[in-house]
């Protein structure tokens, strides 16, 4: 016998044929012999018509912080409406079977959360009342994404209704898993499995068997839908098996591998150490092209030249700045190919007004899970080595690592404060050999490509050159939970630099108030701000073997007239950022580029294709 934990989503059980389809399976599981725990989203669209009812009545100003702190609390009262029907219906759709079941929300099973609306996260679970219906032979379903607030003062759980944010019930599903040590976690989904791309797109995107943790968190972080980041995190450290299938379907799907041993706690489920260690590279040289034009092809121009000689690009950063249609961009490369790298720089006439050449750098990093998702994390490191005076001359972040580039010579200073603000050892430097830069004709170095059409950039312009601004910045938007990622900061020569940022498009509002808010204070100048954008990416755990992966996709880009107005990199990862009209003829480019698609048509329900 086994214990599994099912997630379907909102499309899964979108009517009452569905919620009966869906329920035959749970049946089918059950006679199986296995104990079931069931989790789901609201019924189709139900969640995103909440949220237009929502707007509808909703105050159109610009609202002050205190007011759209008080209106989260009652959007999420609204919104957990929607998963308690589909948990009713379905545990009545099972009854009728003749399977004994109990239907439970977010409060009633005590998934209990920060203190925080329309994002919260899990502390903990109290697993009790699962566990003791399964005795009783019943199948639990839970409502998805939604818990009750610990109350701060008592310590206790309260009566106030949270979200876990769009997406939450994946992270439910998973949480609740590692809470009752379930074998498997299965997500449903409307697609067989974890896919190269969107198949709503390019419908002829390949499936994968397998992915890995790492990979799998950084694609559903970049755009990819069928998994919220939040569950892999949690996956990855509880160490529980996840497999993604189609709820339409009986195929195997995809299984979601980890090398690593869980280590994470019950009793603080998802405020874990996010931080496991810190690592530094010495072997660092940094270039940075100024003031280019910003137009179609410049990246390709720059790249594809060093591809060709070999050059084994490291991280990259292309910024935005204030003065428009120029961008800067600067990218890392080991000290033994400098000499080469800035002959080829120097030799382009790409229209850069200078080119400098810094080999007194080196890379200091923390690594983990989740921390794009978590500014706090950020702008702790940030902070750390702004107190010893170590100014931030590059930003590269992931889910899995944020790097910076400081001088070297502030290397020993910035491992010791970083040591000491998150309590971790330093991860002994890995050795470099040939077989690093070349990998073998069957590896591929590209897994899959994401679209995020939910982003909006945020430029904060005129930031003093001078150690611990980026982290004041940030910790404007820790205040007010709005997580962000794609961080990347000018190599401007005056004294001043542009940081730029993006964020949830439903953040926007918010973080441009709070920053705005905060300028005089700080010291820097305008904040403008861009919904008008898109971020395609490309995730592989072997990209880092392959030198000229970016310059590839750079290059695909611009044969289509595609600019990247954005680019940061990380070893796993590749993102742009593009204008939102041409999000998904970028992604298309971009797969067909790296030849990721299979040999069908992946089916999706017609029901769905809108």
């Amino acid at each position: 016998m086994a214990l599994i934990v099912q997630k379907y989503g909102g499309s899964s059980v979108a009517n009452a044929d569905r919620i009966k389809a869906v329920s035959d399976r749970i049946k089918r599981t059950v006679d199986a012999g296995n104990q079931v725990v069931v989790v789901v989203s609201a019924m189709g669209k139900t969640t995103d018509g909440l949220v237009a009812l929502a707007e509808s009545v909703s105050a159109k100003h610009l609202q002050t912080l205190e007011e759209i702190t008080a209106r989260e609390r009652e959007l999420d009262l609204l919104l957990a409406t929607g998963e308690q029907v589909t948990i009713a219906t379905l545990s009545m759709a099972l009854q009728a079977l003749g399977q004994k079941a109990i239907a439970m929300n977010g409060s009633q099973v005590r998934i209990v959360t920060e203190a925080t609306h329309t994002r919260a996260r899990i502390l903990y679970i109290e697993p009790e009342q699962i566990l003791a219906a399964l005795d009783l032979g019943k199948v639990v379903v839970i409502a998805g994404f939604q818990g009750v607030a610990l109350n701060e003062l008592t310590g206790k759980p309260s009566n106030e209704i949270t979200t876990l944010g769009r997406g939450g019930s994946d992270t439910s599903a998973v949480a609740i898993a590692a809470a009752i040590n379930a074998d498997v976690c299965e997500i449903y989904t409307d697609v067989p499995g974890v896919l190269t791309t969107d198949p709503r797109i390019v419908p002829k995107a390949q499936m994968l068997t397998e992915i890995t943790c790492d990979e799998m968190l950084e694609l559903a972080s970049l755009g990819a839908k069928v998994l919220h980041p939040r569950s892999v995190e949690i996956a990855r450290n509880f160490g529980v098996k996840m497999c993604v299938r189609s709820s339409w379907l009986d195929d195997p799907g995809t299984v979601i591998t980890s090398p690593r041993i869980g280590t994470g706690n019950l009793e603080t489920l998802e405020v874990n150490h996010f931080v496991e260690t810190v690592s530094i590279d010495y072997d660092q040289a940094k270039i940075a092209l100024l003031r280019i034009p910003d137009r179609p092809g410049i990246a390709s121009q720059l790249f594809t030249p060093l591809a060709e000689q070999g050059i084994n690009v490291d991280l990259i950063i292309q910024a935005v700045q204030e003065t428009e249609g120029v961008n800067d961009i600067a990218f890392t490369i080991p000290q033994n190919q400098l000499q080469l790298a800035e002959i080829v720089a120097r030799g382009l006439e790409i229209g850069a007004s200078s080119v400098t050449v810094d080999s007194d750098v080196a890379k200091i990093s923390i690594i983990g899970v989740g921390m794009v998702g978590r500014p706090g994390v950020a702008a702790q490191m940030f902070s750390a080595l702004a107190t010893v005076g170590i100014n931030i001359q590059m930003i590269s972040t992931s889910e899995i690592k944020i790097s910076c580039v400081i001088a070297s010579s502030d290397g020993e200073a910035a491992i010791a404060v970083i040591q000491k603000a998150f309590n971790v050892t330093l991860k002994p430097a890995a050795k470099k050999s040939v077989a690093d830069t070349i990998a073998t004709p069957t590896t591929f170095p590209v897994r899959g490509v994401a679209l995020d059409r939910h982003r909006a950039r945020i430029a904060v312009q005129q930031v003093p050159d001078r150690p611990g601004m980026a982290a004041r910045i940030l910790e404007q938007l820790v205040e007010q939970n709005i997580s962000i990622d794609m961080i990347v900061q000018s190599q401007s020569n005056r004294g001043v630099n542009e940081i730029a940022f993006t964020v949830a498009i439903a953040d926007l509002t918010k973080a441009e108030t709070a920053l705005k808010q905060f300028a005089p204070m700080l010291g820097y100048g305008n904040v403008s701000c861009d919904g008008d954008i898109s971020k395609v990416s490309i995730v592989g755990s072997n990209m880092i073997h392959q030198s000229g992966i970016a310059a590839r996709m750079f290059s695909a880009l611009a044969n289509a007239g595609i600019n990247i107005e954005m680019i940061a990199t990380s070893e796993i990862k590749v993102s742009c950022v593009v204008r939102d009209h041409q999000a998904e003829q970028a992604l298309k480019v971009i797969h067909q580029e790296f030849n990721l698609s299979g040999d069908r048509v992946i089916e999706i329900p017609s029901a769905l294709k809108s």
